[in-house]
Parts: structure tokens; C-alpha cells; sequence
């Protein structure tokens, strides 16, 4: 690369930078704007030739794709998945084997063939987990009830995505023979449960070998072992990607893990401009025409079964249908995953049609989950001012609903409770103008009653905390 070459690139991260200004103002991630950059820039986009390629970065957008998953399973919580393992599984299980036979179903309805139909399940099952964290951080729902379900849904794709390509790098690696498949699909598995028991159960050990004082050389040290890992998992026939996903596990469950993020995080938010910037380098938009009616289609079948399944899991973790909108807002965004699954699918030489089919859907997507999250509390009002308007007619009463007409009606009660206390005043100068032992008796009687009313009130409030878990502060909105 030559100063001319250099120049571009540079200008091209600044203006990633001024659209990635503009793009927070509305909510976007930086996602779709990498991508939309490196498209403008594209020898392939007529209206705004420039001699530039993706071969020129080839090498520092595979450094990209090796951090994100290195940074993915550095951020993958061992003790959360393992502790809620039944829960969790019920929640995202349910959601990935729904989303992922849809996916795959729809695959082959676009009749590119199976292979094809594998990936296409891959990009529409997954959600990004980068831009859920983002938005879960930026709109302030760290501490909303529903926010437990969706990272537990996150973990439990994490844990697919490394069996999911473990699968893929055998199936789509051309081999035909059965018992070599059978061969690879064992050392695959086998690299995955063997990397998974170390970060289990080897956390001290692994850091005893990697700790050092010196930054410089702690940061050249899992740089080089991401590389490495991902080599070794290319080898293996399981992808560069999970080789660097599976030691970035390794490394996370140990007490290294803050340290490591604290140095992996800028190497990744660079080296994944540079993936998402590539891949946007290599779409051509004259190859959208062929696959913008499978796009849409694909759009439209994301936001219905995932809409669906908000509510589905909202009922299997108990949430209201407004939080259930919440949980599937976030889990609309696709992102990095479909990229990488694209990538891998043209190495492999798979139809050529994969590569635009997921760079217009990714744009669209990572365009669309944003706006939904954004509004999905506005929506989740709107649903509860009508639920509200039908509980007397036929719906059941939510019990966090029957609780705040409790308090609306406690407010309307005021003159009446003002009334009360008028009449209790009076009452108290007759009981001051009245004879002591009168006085006395009078004491104990409202002792003894006051103590009867306090139980009451004690009985009735238990009852109606049964429906209820307040064990997280929630949003006021709920």
C-alpha cells in the first residue's frame, strides 16, 4: 500500500467518524455505517469510483473478524450460564430452535441449495450481540426486569454460535466422504469441549502462564495467542473465528479477564472497522437487484417470529406483554455474525448471491432493531393503556395493574379521607372532656384495634406481593 492508498483509507475513517457522529443522534450503531462507508467507496459503486479495494485490507479485516470473537468469548459469563443453565436454555433454546428452523425453512424456499440454506438460517437466527449490549447501555434498561432474560438469550447464541460453526466449517468445507465428515465433526466438538472444560476448570493455571506486569508485553501476548487460536481452529476445520472465540473464553475465566478488556477493546473497535469497512469494499450494488425480494422477504419473517417470540418468552419468564416488546426490539439487530457467516460462505465458495443477500440485509436490519428498541417503550404504553381500558371488560387483571389503580384510587379517596379526619378530631375532644378511667378504656380499645388493623393490612399486601417480583429495580415506564 502506497501514500495515495493510505490517504483514502484515512479519509475514509474520518468520514466513518462524522457519520458515526451524526449516526448517534438518532440511535444508529456503527455497524451500518463502516458498512455504507466502505460500499461508497467501492470500485463498484458507479457514482463514486475510487481504486480501491477490499484485497488492499485483506489482512487487518481477518485480524477484525479474529477480535470479535476473541472479544465475544472474553465477555462470555461461565458462572451466569452454568448457574441459570435450565433457565437460560429453556428462554434461548426455545427462541434459537424457532428462529432457526424459520431461518433454514425460508433458505430453502429461496432454493440456493441446502448448504446455502444452512447459512442463510445462521444470518436470520442470530442476533448481534455487539449492538444489543450498545443499546441495552445507551437507553439506560441495564436495570429493566426484562434486561436478565435478554443477556441470558445473548449467552445461550454465544454457546450456539460455537457449536452452530463448528458444524458449518465441516459442512461447508467440501467434504463428502461420510466417515471423514464423521472424522472432522469429532476433532471439531472434541476442540470445543476441551477448550470449554480449561476455561471451567483451568482459570488459575492459564493465568499462572499469561500474567505479566508489563502491558506491552501482556498486550503482545493474547494478541498473539488470538491469532494463533484462530489459526489452530482454521486447521482444525472449525474456522479462524471460534479458534479466537474459544481462547478469548479461555482467557475470560480468568481473573485476568478486566485487564484483557481494558487492551482488547481498542485493538477490536479498529481492527472490526476495518472487517465491517472490507465487507462494505466488496458488496456490489448491482448484485442487490437479484436479491432485494429475498431481503424483504427475510426482513419481514425477522420482525414477525421475533415479535412472536418476545411475547412467548415474556410468558415463559413471567413479564408483561410491554416488556415482552422490549426483549424483542433488542433481539431484532443482526450484525457481525451474518457478515462472518457471509465471508466464510464465499471462501467456500458457495452462491455468490449469499455475499449481497447479507450485506442488504445486515444494513437493514442494524437500521431497523435500533429504531424498534428506541420506540419499543412507546409502543409497550400504548399496549398497557389498552389492556388497562379492557381489564373491566373481559381481560385478566395484571396484578402490577391492579396495584397501581390501587394507589389511583388511594389519591381519589382524599376528600373522604379528609372528612374521616374531621370526625376524628371531634372525637378526641370527647374523649379529652370525658372521665379518666373512660379515657383509659378508650386507650386500649384503639390500641387493640389498631394492632387488628395492622395485621389486616399486613395479610392483604402479602397476597398481593405473590404476583409480584420486585427483586430489580425496574424503569419508572413499568
Amino acid at each position: 500500500m502506497h501514500g495515495e492508498e493510505l490517504l483514502v483509507l484515512g479519509v475514509l475513517f474520518l468520514i466513518a467518524y462524522v457519520l458515526g457522529r451524526l449516526g448517534k443522534f438518532i440511535g444508529l450503531p456503527a455497524i451500518p455505517i463502516y458498512m455504507l462507508v466502505g460500499l461508497l467507496a467501492s470500485p463498484n459503486f458507479a457514482l463514486f469510483p475510487l481504486d480501491f479495494s477490499a484485497d488492499d485490507v485483506e489482512l487487518v479485516a481477518i485480524f477484525g473478524l479474529i477480535f470479535l470473537l476473541f472479544s465475544l468469548g472474553l465477555e462470555f459469563d461461565l458462572d451466569e450460564f452454568f448457574g441459570n443453565a435450565k433457565a437460560l436454555l429453556i428462554s434461548g433454546g426455545t427462541r434459537i430452535a424457532i428462529n432457526f428452523g424459520v431461518g433454514f425453512a425460508f433458505g430453502l424456499f429461496l432454493g440456493w441449495g441446502s448448504r446455502e440454506a444452512l447459512i442463510v438460517a445462521g444470518m436470520t437466527g442470530v442476533s448481534s450481540s455487539a449492538i444489543i449490549t450498545k443499546l441495552l447501555i445507551e437507553l439506560h434498561r441495564l436495570a429493566n426486569r426484562e434486561t436478565p432474560v435478554i443477556l441470558g438469550i445473548a449467552v445461550v447464541e454465544d454457546v450456539f454460535i460455537a457449536i452452530y460453526l463448528a458444524i458449518v466449517g465441516v459442512v461447508i468445507g467440501g467434504e463428502t466422504e461420510l466417515w471423514a465428515i464423521v472424522v472432522e465433526l469429532a476433532i471439531s466438538f472434541a476442540f470445543l469441549v476441551a477448550m470449554f472444560s480449561l476455561a471451567r476448570f483451568g482459570g488459575r493455571l492459564v493465568a499462572r502462564l499469561v500474567q505479566t506486569r508489563d502491558d506491552e508485553l501482556f498486550t503482545i501476548l493474547f494478541f498473539g495467542l488470538a491469532v494463533a487460536f484462530g489459526g489452530i481452529g482454521e486447521l482444525l476445520g472449525v474456522s479462524d473465528a471460534i479458534g479466537a472465540f474459544l481462547i478469548g473464553l479461555v482467557l475470560g475465566s480468568t481473573h485476568l479477564r478486566a485487564r484483557i478488556e481494558q487492551f482488547t477493546r481498542p485493538l477490536r473497535d479498529v481492527f472490526a472497522a476495518f472487517f465491517f469497512l472490507a465487507f462494505g469494499l466488496a458488496l456490489n450494488p448491482s448484485t442487490f437487484g437479484e436479491v432485494v425480494w429475498p431481503v424483504v422477504a427475510a426482513i419481514v419473517v425477522t420482525l414477525v417470529i421475533n415479535t412472536a417470540g418476545g411475547q412467548l418468552i415474556a410468558r415463559l419468564n413471567k413479564l408483561t406483554a410491554a416488556q415482552g416488546l422490549n426483549v424483542s426490539a433488542m433481539l431484532q439487530t443482526r450484525g457481525e455474525f451474518a457478515l462472518i457467516l457471509a465471508t466464510l460462505a464465499a471462501a467456500a465458495g458457495l452462491d455468490e448471491r449469499l455475499t449481497p443477500f447479507a450485506g442488504l440485509y445486515v444494513l437493514s436490519m442494524a437500521v431497523i432493531g435500533p429504531v424498534l428498541a428506541v420506540n419499543s417503550e412507546k409502543f409497550g404504553a400504548v399496549l398497557r393503556r389498552r389492556r388497562v381500558a379492557r381489564v373491566g371488560v373481559a381481560a385478566p387483571v395484571d396484578p402490577l395493574i391492579a396495584f397501581a389503580e390501587e394507589i389511583m384510587a388511594a389519591e381519589s379517596a382524599e376528600p373522604a379521607e379528609a372528612e374521616q379526619a374531621s370526625e376524628a378530631a371531634a372525637d378526641e375532644r370527647r374523649v379529652a372532656e370525658s372521665p379518666p378511667s373512660d379515657r383509659a378504656a378508650r386507650v386500649r380499645s384503639d390500641e387493640h384495634d389498631e394492632v387488628e388493623e395492622a395485621a389486616a393490612r399486613a395479610a392483604r399486601a402479602a397476597e398481593k406481593s405473590d404476583g409480584i417480583v420486585p427483586t430489580r429495580e425496574r424503569d419508572p415506564e413499568y
